[in-house]
């Protein structure tokens, strides 16, 4: 459904997009991720057609994406980050205007309207003015423009940026409906509205694409810690001592809430496999009369594999421009 090949795109000296391609399958709904200035919106843009890259090339539903042409970009609804409504008119007289210039019919806009309307849950306010809307119900009446035509693929950034808790909640539930007969790429820097919402990732950094894959598989490859607490030690560099262990990448002390004088102190461990590491640790606390208070593990997550991959390409993009 989705094809996008080695897109580039600098803004002066600053190359806002580095390379990027990846596809998308009919049905999927794909979060694409990163941090600030990562290249998201950019590639979001170019891929809907509003902006050219200076390299690369998108093709949606079988056909280039060309800003030039109208028909290209047909298949494609877009909810960009500033949501793009005119606040004197009102709900009904917009949804219209949108129709008219998707070059629908009368009778196609009305049936459009009657439907996005209902998707959307703004049936009963057509009459209201959008610049007397709340937030929530602004971003509802850009979701209905982008669902306007009936589009085969969806591109919405930062949907809930700036909504209160409940209707957050509502535009999920909207985005997760729409995903099951549409192709969604979904930008946002809520990593809990992602693993709610989509089935794969896409993380940008530096413009280039650093993770591609399912949002279970990429959750499971993050670090996996342990945590102990212990009392009864004999050696004050506790640390080096448990970061000797095979099994153990690396160990770190940790500021609680319970004084060291108290005897009793935590240690983060990142290991390789939890349950082996476990039993290796255990056993070298016993072997040196530690006893062990609490001992448990802090398992991977999207937002560990988030911040790993994104640190490190900042880490090369800064060796780069040192070379």
């Amino acid at each position: 459904m989705i094809r996008v090949r080695d897109l580039s795109k600098s803004y002066s000296e600053v190359r806002a997009v580095d390379g990027v391609s990846f596809d998308v399958a009919a049905g999927e709904v794909v979060g694409l991720l990163g941090p600030n200035g990562a290249g998201k919106s950019t590639t979001m843009k170019i891929l809907t057609g509003f902006l050219y890259p200076d390299g690369g090339e998108v093709w949606v539903d079988g056909r280039p994406v060309d800003p030039e042409d109208p028909d290209s970009k047909a298949p494609i609804g877009y909810l960009p980050e500033t949501t793009p409504l005119y606040p004197r008119m009102r709900v009904g007289e917009y949804l219209d205007f949108i129709g008219r210039m998707r070059g629908l019919g009368r009778a196609e806009r009305r049936d459009a309207a009657e439907r996005v309307l209902g998707d959307c849950g703004l049936e009963g306010w057509e009459r209201r003015r959008i610049g007397t809307l709340s937030k929530g119900y602004r971003q509802r009446v850009g979701l209905a423009q982008a669902l306007f035509g009936d589009p085969k693929v969806l591109v919405l950034d930062e949907p809930t940026s700036g909504l209160d808790p409940a209707e957050i909640t509502r535009i999920r539930a909207l985005i997760e409906r729409l995903g099951r007969t549409k192709t969604v790429v979904l930008s946002t820097h809520v990593l809990a509205e992602v693993q709610e919402t989509c089935a794969r990732v896409i993380i940008l950094a530096g413009g280039r694409v650093v993770a591609d894959g399912a949002t279970s598989e990429l959750a499971e490859e993050g670090r996996v810690e342990l945590r102990i607490t212990l009392t009864g030690l004999d050696d004050r560099d506790v640390c080096s001592v448990f970061a000797a262990l095979e099994t153990v990448r690396s160990a770190r002390r940790l500021r609680t809430a319970h004084p060291e004088s108290s005897g009793r102190v935590t240690v983060a461990l990142e290991v390789h496999e939890r349950w082996s590491a476990a039993d290796e640790v255990q056993a070298l606390a016993v072997a040196r009369g530690w006893r062990i208070l609490e001992l448990g593990h802090d398992l991977p997550s999207l937002e560990r594999v988030f911040l790993d991959r994104t640190e490190a390409r900042s880490i090369a993009s800064h060796r780069e421009e040192v070379r």
